[in-house]
């Protein structure tokens, strides 16, 4: 039996961004589409960076998952066709990220110039009163920042 793409896209809620593991990567919208086909599901992935180390692992996992539910063959392909954008992240993911600590991007709807990145919304109180420490968090995808409201520091996934 081959199963639904809408029944696709609920297992691979299951599968979660390896650095971000509250985050699912259809949330993330990094699952860009699901084809079915006779006897095989081809998934198809678009980084949040070029060269994102984690790529082959959510690779993996995907194929595994969709596997371990039955599907014979899973064709996983990576690509840029569809350019990844932050906007691209579902608001369940982004209040997921919130309570993880991150703070959610700002669309890119509302970025005119970069001068937007030099605050961000806390994660922890909400306070406005931010300051980008460090354009460069753990990983591409991040940025860290400083709240003066709650002197605690934290870090924005970046606007893309």
């Amino acid at each position: 039996m081959i199963p639904s793409s809408k029944q696709v896209y609920e297992w691979l809620e299951d599968v979660k961004d390896p650095e971000i593991p509250v985050l699912s990567l259809v949330d993330l919208g990094v699952i860009t589409e699901v084809v079915m086909r006779e006897n095989s599901v081809r998934v198809e992935m678009t980084p949040t960076f070029a060269g994102c180390p984690a790529m082959d692992v959510m690779k993996s996992e995907v194929i595994e998952k969709l596997k371990s539910k039955g599907v014979e063959e899973v064709i996983v392909n990576v690509s840029f066709q569809k350019p990844w954008s932050s906007d691209m992240i579902s608001e369940k993911g982004k209040k997921a990220l919130k309570q993880f600590g991150l703070a959610p991007p700002p669309s890119n709807k509302v970025l005119h110039d970069l001068e937007i990145l030099e605050n961000a919304i806390c994660p922890r109180c909400n306070g406005e009163n931010t300051e980008l420490k460090n354009p460069f968090g753990p990983t591409l995808c991040r940025a860290i920042y400083y709240c003066h409201t709650c002197h605690e520091a934290f870090e924005q996934f970046k606007p893309l």
